[in-house]
């Protein structure tokens, strides 16, 4: 079977994932390397492995969170969909089964807010790991100055946090309000948190958001 370590080390997935960075970068948007990758991929793991779903659930989790912005080495816009397809052939090409690659294929197709939907138990703790990083480390532009609005949104969150139990999932923000006020992370954010709640309840979940102590949803 191709495991989660079999994919962490394959230099072509790498290779994609960094190309992808670099091309984000040089259009100007929040950083998606192998940082981000590693951390949305060690977090879909741990929200199945809480609710108990089995070791290779866990481990096809932890694959498609790993690979799931393969696609912006092509472009961003419907980046989800080029990542599904690159996912699939590589995959399989690495001889992993065809069920187990359609699986992340469609996890991976699913992850974006813009027409995304939780399409099964991997697809929604992937949406849930991917959308919880959104932290101040991930803007590249140094410059407060010239801030936009998604910059100076996620310049502002300080501390994050996913917190899943058998009731509830919770994303826990801390956002410096000097930077930015709550009401502009609704403003970028309102279509992830939406999917985020669709993505709990598809795990029997209730959706919670914390920002700054206070529970907002």
């Amino acid at each position: 079977m191709v495991t989660f370590a079999d994919v962490k080390t394959s230099e072509e997935i790498k290779s994609l994932i960094q190309q992808g960075d670099l091309q984000l970068k040089l259009r100007g948007y929040t950083e998606h390397n192998l940082r981000h990758v590693t951390v949305v991929a060690e977090n879909a793991g741990n929200i199945l492995t809480i609710l108990g779903y089995d070791e290779r659930q866990v481990e096809l989790a932890k694959i498609a969170g790993f690979m799931h912005d393969i696609g912006n080495a092509v472009n961003r816009q419907d980046h989800e969909n080029s990542g599904a397809i690159l996912a699939y052939t590589i995959l399989t090409r690495m001889k992993m089964n065809i069920s187990e690659a359609a699986q992340i294929m469609s996890a991976i197709g699913n992850h974006d807010e813009t027409y995304g939907a939780p399409v099964s138990n991997i697809s929604a703790a992937l949406i849930l790991a991917d959308k919880s990083d959104v932290h101040r480390s991930r803007v590249r532009n140094q410059d407060p100055a010239s801030f936009d609005i998604h910059d100076r949104v996620n310049y502002a969150v300080y501390k994050s946090s996913i917190d899943v139990s058998d009731q509830k999932a919770t994303l826990s923000l801390q956002i410096d309000t000097d930077i930015s006020p709550v009401m502009d992370y609704f403003e970028i954010f309102l279509g992830r948190m939406s999917l985020c709640r669709r993505a709990a309840e598809f795990l029997k979940l209730d959706f919670n958001l914390v920002i700054n102590e206070n529970r907002l949803l």
